[in-house]
């Protein structure tokens, strides 16, 4: 009971200003009807393994709830991302754009980690309805399928970002799977 009350009210905190939180800037560079390719700018993300989703969200939630070296409550971004790095699967929140590596508050949870992601390409497909992991495979699958179709070179594994809570309509929910993909000649795009 205590766990699904805490995922309710960490749900009810994510859905209650969904149209106020920073997202990760990006530009789009290309777009064709089945997914668009991105350029994203470096950026601060914080970042734990998962253990059980609601446990991970948690020590990142409590992280920018002011669990770090200043107490400092930083705001929620979006999205949230999930992929497997070595192994084990991840869970990042990004940071706000006002944080940079000298002023980025430390975590008190050695759990949690700071890590700058570099500026890169990426090749996105977005999709509705619910973040399962099922909903995931499928436009994961048609996104690789057609990245191959395209020659595009694939340089990570699948990433899963989810942009609201579970309590938003499933018609309404915005989800993507992601590849960071090698751009030749930047011309080409």
């Amino acid at each position: 009971m205590k766990k699904f009350l805490s995922i309710v009210f960490l749900s009810l905190i994510i859905t209650s200003n969904s149209m106020s939180y920073e997202e990760a800037n990006y530009e789009v560079v290309k777009k064709n009807e089945v997914y668009e390719i991105r350029k994203y700018s470096d950026r601060l993300a914080i970042e734990t393994d998962i253990s059980n989703e609601g446990n991970s969200f948690r020590k990142l939630f409590n992280y920018i709830s002011g669990n770090n070296d200043k107490n400092e409550e930083i705001k929620m971004t979006t999205p949230v991302t999930q992929m497997q790095k070595k192994g084990n699967m991840t869970m990042q929140f990004y940071l706000p754009s006002r944080f940079n590596k000298e002023n980025i508050p430390s975590p008190s949870n050695p759990d949690v980690k700071i890590l700058n992601i570099k500026a890169s390409y990426y090749a996105v497909i977005r999709y509705s309805g619910r973040a399962s992991d099922k909903n995931f495979i499928k436009h994961k699958s048609i996104l690789e399928n057609e990245l191959k179709k395209d020659n595009m070179i694939i340089l990570s594994p699948p990433i899963k970002a989810t942009y609201d809570g579970p309590f938003t309509l499933p018609m309404n929910r915005r989800n993507e799977a992601m590849f960071e993909i090698n751009i030749k000649n930047k011309g080409e795009i």
